[in-house]
């Protein structure tokens, strides 16, 4: 028997108030010792799973926020976007995202592959490093054969090394003596989240900021061309395996041939997009849907961190974190050259 609205919505609630409370803490430790409110909401997530601090009865609300709500700030993630400042960047400089990006998605895939790691884990690393950190590690999840540790722990190596970057990038920028288009064009190009750009370019030098954030939201704008060419490989390798052996393919059963070229709230994404183009859309409302954005995220990335298992992830070995480390090193390299290149 289904369950009424009412009583989903009860089942809800207790998880939903830890998931809140998560937020304002994550929200207070950006404000206070500035780390970033994602980071801090996995890092939370993940240590109230670990001690035990969630019982059976928060599941379904932190497991909802870990799906529904970090998808619903993908989507409003899309209102940053805006047609003119990725024209502004000419068509040089779009081109040279696009190569660093395609080469790093590709390259890191391969290097996962070499190494003897999942297709799932190397995917999502891949994506991470690649267009937008923890918020594309989310977008492509649903159609990748990763599983939640898996998912998990590419969370975990972008919001490291993308917090490292705040550390190091700056150093290196400096004593290549670079100026701050260079910088902030390579910053970029080759720091996974959004807020890791910022900080990273800032720490730099004011001037730096324009050229990164600019560079780092046409990263953005490739999420769903790159989730959709996904999809599209999927759809087709579950079709053949199913011609061939009439059985599943990459453990996933035949019927699971007619997944979504592009899950539903990345089309949302892009229709956030295209609202943003129309100019409808005033300052104070962009404003506040990116404080939505954040809101959610945030909770969406809760979620996502009470489902790090620490005894499970040390099943992984160090491998993944080996992954991580080189992946860094070739997306810097990549963009440096990149950067160089452009401007």
């Amino acid at each position: 028997m289904q369950s009424s609205p009412r009583e989903e919505l009860a089942s809800l609630a207790p998880g939903l108030v830890v998931v809140a409370v998560a937020v304002a803490a994550s929200t207070l430790a950006s404000e206070v010792i500035g780390v970033s409110g994602l980071v801090a909401g996995v890092l939370l997530g993940a240590i109230a799973a670990n001690v035990g601090i969630l019982g059976e009865r928060v599941g379904p609300g932190v497991n909802f926020a870990a799906k529904h709500l970090l998808r619903a700030g993908i989507v409003l993630l899309g209102l940053r976007l805006s047609f003119d400042e990725v024209r502004a960047l000419g068509w040089q400089g779009v081109l040279g995202v696009v190569i660093v990006l395609l080469f790093t998605f590709f390259g890191v895939q391969l290097l996962a592959r070499v190494m003897g790691l999942s297709q799932g884990l190397g995917l999502l690393v891949a994506t991470g490093y690649s267009i937008c950190g923890a918020s594309a590690v989310a977008a492509m999840a649903p159609l990748s054969t990763a599983d939640e540790e898996e998912t998990a722990y590419a969370i975990g190596l972008v919001t490291l090394f993308g917090s490292l970057s705040i550390l190091t990038l700056p150093f290196i920028g400096h004593a290549l003596g670079l100026s701050d288009e260079t910088f902030g064009t390579w910053v970029g190009a080759g720091v996974h989240d959004v807020g890791q750009v910022t900080a990273t370019a800032s720490a730099y030098s004011a001037a730096a900021l324009a050229p990164a954030t600019l560079v780092k939201l046409t990263r953005v704008a490739l999420l769903a061309p790159m989730v959709f060419g996904v999809g599209v490989a999927r759809r087709r390798r579950l079709a053949a395996a199913a011609s061939d052996r009439g059985a599943s393919a990459d453990g996933v059963d035949v019927p699971d041939v007619h997944v979504p070229l592009v899950p539903l709230f990345v089309v949302g994404f892009l229709a956030m997009i295209c609202l943003r183009a129309t100019g409808w859309l005033s300052a104070d409302a962009l404003a506040l849907a990116k404080d939505a954005e954040t809101l959610l995220l945030t909770a969406g990335m809760f979620g996502l961190g009470a489902g790090v298992r620490i005894d499970r992830l040390r099943r992984l070995g160090g491998r993944p974190m080996l992954l991580g480390v080189i992946s860094w090193v070739i997306v810097a390299g990549a963009a440096l050259v990149m950067a160089v290149v452009v401007t």
